[in-house]
């Protein structure tokens, strides 16, 4: 079982070595949100839908949440059980800022301390209850929400976000969330 874990560590740091070289410094190569109220974007939202790394493959109760902190820093908790209702819940605390000050649009997070990757706002509603968040690369995506419950309707619409850009939406899966 532990070499499970070694080997799920190496594979999803391989992945954000990989994002890193890829996607150093330049410019977006999407369209990110016009501009984002940074105060009005943190707090939790609730992951809908997402790509999943080794580290959170089959994520139910999915939650991100994010504290802007006095440094101008953004803490950030990213929350779910392990394989079901009833999994072990599992907390990773990425820390990130903002890279773009202009927009605040894009944002670059720091995990384990180590690794920095792109995390770019692709698309906040005007109310802040809706947001999709992407990646240089298209290959890692987040669909969130304020509420826990979100309708096929509305996730089908926001998806649409990350088909605007090119994404593969078959990498895309949907995360459950029960009544907490």
């Amino acid at each position: 079982m532990k070499w499970i874990l070694i080997l799920g560590l190496v594979a999803f740091a391989g992945v954000l070595l990989l994002a890193c070289r890829k996607s150093g410094g330049e410019r977006p190569n999407q369209v990110l949100a016009e501009y984002v109220d940074l105060e009005r974007f943190m707090g939790t939202w609730y992951v809908h839908g997402y790509t999943p790394t080794p580290l959170d493959k089959n994520a139910y109760n999915a939650t991100e949440t994010y504290e802007l902190e006095e440094d101008g820093k953004i803490q950030t908790t990213y929350r779910f059980q392990k394989g079901g209702f009833d999994g072990k819940w599992k907390t990773m605390k990425p820390r990130g800022w903002v890279h773009d000050t202009v927009s605040n649009a894009e944002w670059r997070m720091r995990f384990f301390g180590v690794f920095t990757a792109p995390y770019y706002i692709l698309y906040v509603s005007p109310d802040y209850k809706e947001t999709v968040i992407g990646h240089p690369d298209k290959d890692l995506a987040w669909v969130m929400t304020r509420s826990a419950q979100l309708g096929d309707r509305d996730y089908e619409r926001l998806l649409l976000e990350l088909a605007r850009r090119d994404y593969d939406l078959s990498k895309v899966e949907r995360v459950s969330h029960s009544e907490l």
